[in-house]
């Protein structure tokens, strides 16, 4: 029976934890956020932060990919082209929304910070390749795309671009750009 009454406590703390995460994360920076602020204004101990987080970075990644996996859903149209039109634009819309900027900030704190780094790349990076994987394989299925296609590589080729402008050049990003990048991906796996 206690053991009951620990499980909603834990959750909501968590839940807490993560709110004060994000929240630090999007009014101050990753550089600027502690282990001790998320605590104060999440109102736990630190002690209770590292029960279920090793670091600063694991707690502010959950905390990003909290708002992230609300905001990124899975599309299935019934047409491979359109639903990557769809994710890789969601994607750009929220890269470059107010709260999709942490992610560029992220990136760049990821080069001093291993933990991060290796935080960003498995549970932020590796998941959406995977999502876009399972669009591209499930338009293998239907036989929309050729059967022999590197699916690494079309990922590579399609999202490729979002963030080299994201990142590198500032270029535009807009729904325009998703669907011309897209098409001509699209053209060159058919070609094949």
């Amino acid at each position: 029976m206690n053991v009951k009454k620990g499980r909603p406590r834990n959750l909501e703390s968590q839940q807490s934890i993560l709110k004060a995460s994000y929240e630090l994360l999007f009014e101050e920076g990753f550089g600027a956020v502690t282990v001790e602020k998320i605590a104060e204004r999440a109102g736990v101990s630190k002690a209770t932060i590292y029960k279920w987080w090793p670091n600063k970075a694991a707690v502010v990644m959950d905390g990003f990919l909290s708002d992230v996996a609300e905001r990124l859903p899975l599309p299935d149209t019934g047409s491979v082209f359109q639903d990557i039109v769809n994710h890789a634009t969601v994607l750009v819309r929220y890269l470059t929304s107010r709260e999709g900027k942490v992610l560029a900030e992220l990136a760049g704190e990821a080069q001093f910070d291993p933990g991060l780094a290796e935080a960003y790349r498995s549970r932020y990076f590796q998941p959406r390749r995977r999502e876009a994987g399972q669009l591209l394989q499930r338009g293998m299925d239907r036989g929309e795309l050729p059967a022999k296609l590197d699916i690494g590589l079309s990922i590579d080729l399609i999202y490729g671009p979002i963030f080299y402008r994201l990142l590198l050049t500032g270029e535009q990003l807009d729904d325009a750009y998703v669907q011309s990048l897209v098409q001509a991906a699209f053209e060159g796996f058919r070609s094949k």
